[in-house]
């Protein structure tokens, strides 16, 4: 039986799962923001390296999703609809139950809100419909638009875990973790 996941709508945006249809796209859409990605979308990054890779890498999202283990999803632009941002419920532990949430959105749409309110949309997902416990977002210090876009949807700071992350160029740096709590929001 197929998962059915919601499309979700807010302003002039659409978020939906990521789909077969979706491998030029979605190549696109990593390749152009590559370089700022790279550091920490380092799986995504590597397993997009060309639109063959990206054919491969959407399969196994999907069948992730089907096993309710991953949940990727795109953001759109409802009038074009190109593929504007990415953000994926991940790292799913039913027996808590907890996820983590990781996302990014095109350089040409930063600083507009879009991926505020799109997470908005996803955690009340999260909580809703997946009746998630807690959701985790892991950020580098530095990244202080993420960190302010988690603390507008209501993340409290967990801490800080050193020497948690390996980047791309071969750096060992620490992550500020985020929580929310189901009951915090």
């Amino acid at each position: 039986m197929k998962t059915q996941v919601p499309e979700m709508q807010f302003d002039n945006y659409l978020i939906r799962p990521l789909g077969m249809n979706d491998t030029a796209d979605f190549f696109s859409l990593v390749d152009n923001n590559r370089k700022r990605l790279e550091d920490f979308f380092s799986g995504t990054v590597a397993k997009n390296k060309d639109i063959e890779a990206t054919g491969i890498f959407i399969p196994e999202m999907i069948e992730k999703m089907e096993q309710k283990i991953h949940y990727p999803f795109v953001v759109t632009e409802i009038s074009t609809p190109k593929l504007i941002g990415y953000i994926d419920i991940k790292s799913i532990d039913w027996n808590i139950p907890k996820a983590e949430l990781g996302y990014f959105i095109d350089e040409h749409y930063e600083g507009k809100g879009i991926i505020t309110k799109a997470l908005s949309k996803i955690i009340a997902y999260c909580f809703d419909t997946l009746q998630i416990n807690k959701l985790l977002v892991r950020t580098h210090e530095a990244n202080i638009g993420s960190r302010k876009m988690v603390e507008k949807n209501g993340f409290r700071v967990e801490g800080i875990i050193r020497n948690d992350y390996i980047t791309t160029s071969g750096n060992i740096v620490d992550l500020m973790y985020y929580g929310l709590l189901r009951t915090e929001r």
